[in-house]
């Protein structure tokens, strides 16, 4: 069972089903939250003050699917003039692969608390970076490399596997337990392996969220990670320590926002050392995310993941048959839209941003509520 905690909620919430992307998953929260986590029948989920404050929901519009975001107005006026500036400013500009839509302002306003300065700065270092990763920006990297295809991708699976899952909201699944750098590299330089890792992280924002939510019917701006330790020890992270530092670092500071949650299984009796070196490196935001399971977690993975998207290796029903097998396939919305690709004969990958649905934006002064989905 996952770890109880301590409830700092002052005000009601009223939550009909953990995960989002679930269907009958309705909220009902005050606009202010100020509480870390919430225990639902033995399954602790982490919440965060900022990313409740903008909640999601779809409805009916004109034929057509819209997103509802909830604000303040204050915080639609400082998206309002966040917007202005970084464009005006040239931050970033129509077409930039980052993503130039409200959802994905929104993540780094949120990451800094909607602090203007502070999220303009996270935005201009992520934009730099994405111009000049892998030495010619990760637009070149991305159509160079494939991350769903690429002729070493097999044998750096067999080492550290890491691949997105389908479900509504998808999943991030990474297996530690064969790691072998060594083995590895004789195989693949250290240079691929990390651009390998690299062009995994953009193939979420940039084909991922968008496909989960264009499915969906509704956005969807977060990722569940599943991190396996089965057969993990210290030797194995001493290899890996610099890379997965590094991992954490892209992540929080160039895709901010985009992890709901992170869940460790089967953690060895070696974690407690190990969390005391790997917890400094994560923003207190991220640390707030992590639930460290041992071998116990098929039901708690099951309260998040229906048993159908869950690979079978780790309590679930998907083995992905015909497909390759759940690691390889690729499996999710994000897959069949690059297989409708391939049979138009189109060549453009779909992501170039966050392209989801319409979105409208609901202002109030006064608390807002969802109705709860009884059913």
């Amino acid at each position: 069972m996952a770890p109880k905690h301590k409830s700092q909620c002052n005000d009601p919430v009223n939550l009909k089903r953990a995960g989002e992307g679930y269907d009958g998953v309705h909220m009902k929260a005050l606009e202010r939250l100020s509480f870390e986590s919430s225990q639902l029948g033995g399954f602790s989920l982490v919440y965060y003050t900022t990313c409740l404050r903008v909640y999601t929901s779809s409805v009916a519009y004109s034929g057509r699917t819209m997103t509802v975001m909830s604000f303040t107005p204050e915080e639609k006026e400082t998206l309002e003039v966040f917007r202005k500036q970084v464009f005006d400013e040239e931050i970033i500009r129509e077409g930039d692969s980052v993503g130039t839509d409200d959802a994905t302002l929104l993540r780094f306003l949120r990451a800094r608390k909607f602090n203007l300065t502070e999220s303009k700065k996270m935005l201009q270092n992520c934009q730099q970076w994405r111009k000049t990763v892998g030495g010619d920006g990760i637009d070149a990297l991305y159509a160079r490399l494939d991350p769903y295809d690429y002729p070493e991708r097999e044998e750096i699976f067999k080492s550290w596997s890491m691949y997105f899952h389908k479900a509504s909201r998808p999943v991030n699944i990474q297996f530690f337990g064969g790691l072998n750098l060594p083995k590895l590299y004789k195989h693949v330089t250290p240079e691929r392996h990390w651009e390998a890792i690299v062009v995994n992280a953009d193939s979420l924002t940039r084909e991922v969220l968008p496909a989960a939510s264009r499915a969906a019917g509704k956005h969807i701006h977060q990722s569940i990670v599943i991190v396996d330790l089965k057969g993990f020890g210290l030797s194995q992270f001493w290899q890996v320590k610099s890379l997965a530092q590094a991992s954490f670092q892209i992540s929080q500071d160039y895709f901010p926002e985009t992890m709901g949650q992170l869940l460790i299984i089967n953690a060895p009796s070696s974690f407690t050392f190990i969390w005391g070196i790997i917890k400094p490196w994560l923003a207190k935001e991220t640390v707030e995310k992590v639930d460290i399971l041992g071998s116990n977690y098929r039901e708690v993975l099951l309260d998040v993941i229906d048993a159908e998207n869950l690979p079978e290796i780790l309590g679930g029903t998907c083995t992905c048959k015909g497909e390759g097998g759940c690691d390889l396939s690729g499996a999710g919305p994000w897959m069949v839209e690059r297989n409708e690709r391939k049979r138009n004969g189109s060549t453009e990958d779909s992501g170039s941003g966050e392209k989801t649905e319409d979105v409208a934006v609901i202002e109030h002064n006064s608390p807002i509520t969802h109705p709860i989905d009884d059913n």
